[in-house]
C-alpha cells in the first residue's frame, strides 16, 4: 500500500491534485454550509412571524450555498484535464503541486465568500421582512458577494488549463 501511494500519488503528481481538488471542495463546501445557517437563522426568525414570506426568502436562503459546487466544479475539471478522471494520468509532480496551489487559493476565496454572503444574505433577509416589496432590490446585496466567488471559480479554470498545457518535468 505504501509503495502505492508513493509510486502513484507523489511521484506522479497525481495526490498533489487529489488533495487540492478536495481542498476546494472542502472549503467550499463548509464555508456554504456556515452562509446557509447564518442565512437559515435570520430567515427562521423572520418565517416565524410572517410565513408568507418563504418563496422569497428561499432565494436568499440558497445564495450562499453555491460555493459549494464551485469547489465541487473545481475538483471535477481539475480531475478531469489532468486524466485521473477516466484517462490517462498526465500531470507531473510539479504540475500536481501547481494545481494543489489552486485548489487550496479557489477554496479559501470559497470559504469566506460563502461566509460573508452568507451575512449579506441575512441583512437582505431582515430588509425584506420589513420591506417585503423590496425583494427584488435586496436580492442584490449578497448578489455583489457571488461575483467574487464566480472570479475565483473562474480564475480557477483559467488557471487548471494553463497548468495542465504546460510541459513541465
Amino acid at each position: 500500500m505504501e509503495d502505492f501511494v508513493t509510486q502513484y500519488f507523489l511521484k506522479t503528481g497525481a495526490g498533489w491534485t487529489v488533495i487540492g481538488a478536495m481542498m476546494a471542495v472542502m472549503f467550499g463546501g463548509v464555508g456554504s454550509a456556515r452562509g446557509i445557517r447564518i442565512a437559515g437563522g435570520q430567515a427562521a426568525g423572520v418565517l416565524s412571524e410572517k410565513p408568507e414570506l418563504f418563496g422569497k426568502l428561499l432565494v436568499l436562503m440558497a445564495l450562499p450555498g453555491t460555493q459549494g459546487f464551485y469547489g465541487f466544479i473545481i475538483a471535477i475539471f481539475m480531475a478531469a484535464q489532468t486524466g485521473i478522471l477516466g484517462g490517462a494520468l498526465k500531470v507531473t509532480p510539479l504540475m500536481g503541486l501547481a494545481l494543489m496551489a489552486v485548489g487550496i487559493c479557489a477554496g479559501i476565496v470559497q470559504y469566506r465568500s460563502a461566509i460573508y454572503q452568507g451575512e449579506a444574505s441575512a441583512a437582505a433577509i431582515s430588509m425584506t421582512a420589513r420591506r417585503p416589496e423590496e425583494s427584488g432590490r435586496s436580492i442584490l446585496i449578497p448578489a455583489l458577494v457571488e461575483t467574487y466567488a464566480v472570479v475565483a471559480l473562474l480564475a480557477s479554470i483559467l488557471f487548471i488549463m494553463w497548468v495542465t498545457a504546460m510541459k513541465v518535468a
